[in-house]
């Protein structure tokens, strides 16, 4: 537990993909938090991050985990493969560990991450789960709680990402370090959708992964769907693809777009719209609804107000851990085609 009355100390992991260098700037920003060490193994990663800012203090990772007096969480940014033998080493010392998503790609490796914070008193699990931070995401939760659109019975998500091939680290396309798409994105589906609709995922009914774009990498899986049932007997479709134009990059209206149909209405928007659009039922047009406040760091902000043992948290330690199950346990399906699968 970090000593009250000074910022929490954090040491980075790894920097190999851009979404670390979020978390860099929003550690730079507080005065409750510090970046106190960082190392990268990768003589080239550890070059770019530094042009952008990053002051290494550690050669190695591994030198860094075998000072660990130094800092009060493990902040994890190595390629996917990596990241939860990582985060168990830093639990194992007694660490809280804040990581990019996906936290790890195997079921045991999170058993034991779970195994290793889910007790009183045991270290928190953070991941950069920003997505209920978005203005317009929060604003179609808030129309929903009111029963804009009546009882909810299906959703429809668009995902959408750039592929960026030849841009995109080049890990992503060796095997053995990505773990699949689904892992990879849909985590983010499976953080959202309970928060959004107070439903947990109930049932994996179907989930496929593909690749006919990229047949240099053919283990990479450039496409993915699956289809969910969520308590209450909600249905879900989403589509995980890297199919998304690159010259567009994440401004294309498909990307982390939602549509929820009730019985009473229509509502739909996307991370990157202006505003939340709804449709009531017998109404001969719809309205427009503008986002609210936007916290893009409101992950970090729920992970050390959980390790302050303070009011609980919007995203818990438990809910990241819930979401990084479904995901996983939803990409083992679809790579071994066990479909009808109880989440």
């Amino acid at each position: 537990m970090p000593d009250a009355g000074r910022p929490v100390r954090f040491a980075l992991a790894g920097v190999r993909h851009f979404h670390i260098f979020e978390l860099v700037a929003a550690l730079a920003a507080r005065d409750d938090a510090d970046l106190v060490a960082a190392a990268e193994d990768d003589a080239d990663a550890a070059a770019a991050a530094h042009a952008r800012g990053v002051a290494f203090t550690h050669r190695t990772v591994e030198d860094l985990l075998v000072a660990p007096e130094e800092f009060d969480v493990l902040a994890v940014g190595d390629y996917y493969a990596r990241r939860g033998g990582l985060a168990i080493r830093a639990l194992e010392m007694g660490k809280h560990v804040l990581l990019d998503k996906p936290i790890c790609i195997d079921l045991a490796e999170l058993d034991r991450i779970s195994a290793l914070s889910s007790g009183p008193g045991t270290p928190v699990v953070g991941c950069m789960l920003g997505n209920r931070g978005n203005g317009n995401l929060r604003q179609l939760r808030a129309l929903l709680a009111d029963g804009a659109i009546g009882t909810v019975h299906t959703v429809t998500f668009l995902a959408q990402h750039p592929l960026s091939y030849g841009q995109r680290p080049g890990w992503y396309f060796e095997p053995g370090k990505h773990g699949g798409t689904i892992n990879d994105i849909a985590i983010h589906a499976f953080d959202v959708l309970p928060w959004l609709l107070g439903r947990a995922p109930r049932r994996l009914l179907a989930a496929r992964c593909w690749n006919e774009r990229l047949p240099q990498h053919p283990q990479f899986q450039v496409a993915a769907q699956m289809m969910l049932e969520l308590e209450g007997g909600i249905g879900v479709l989403g589509d995980l693809s890297y199919l998304g134009p690159d010259g567009q990059g994440y401004r294309v209206p498909q990307y982390w777009r939602f549509t929820v149909h009730g019985d009473g209405g229509l509502a739909e928007t996307a991370v990157q719209d202006n505003a939340v659009r709804l449709w009531r039922g017998g109404a001969e047009s719809g309205e427009l609804f503008a986002p609210l406040a936007a916290d893009p760091d409101c992950y970090l902000d729920d992970f050390l107000t959980e390790i302050a043992g303070g009011a609980p948290p919007v995203l818990s330690s438990g809910d990241v851990l819930n979401a990084s199950r479904w995901a996983l346990q939803a990409q083992h399906a679809a790579d071994h085609q066990r479909f009808d699968a109880i989440l």
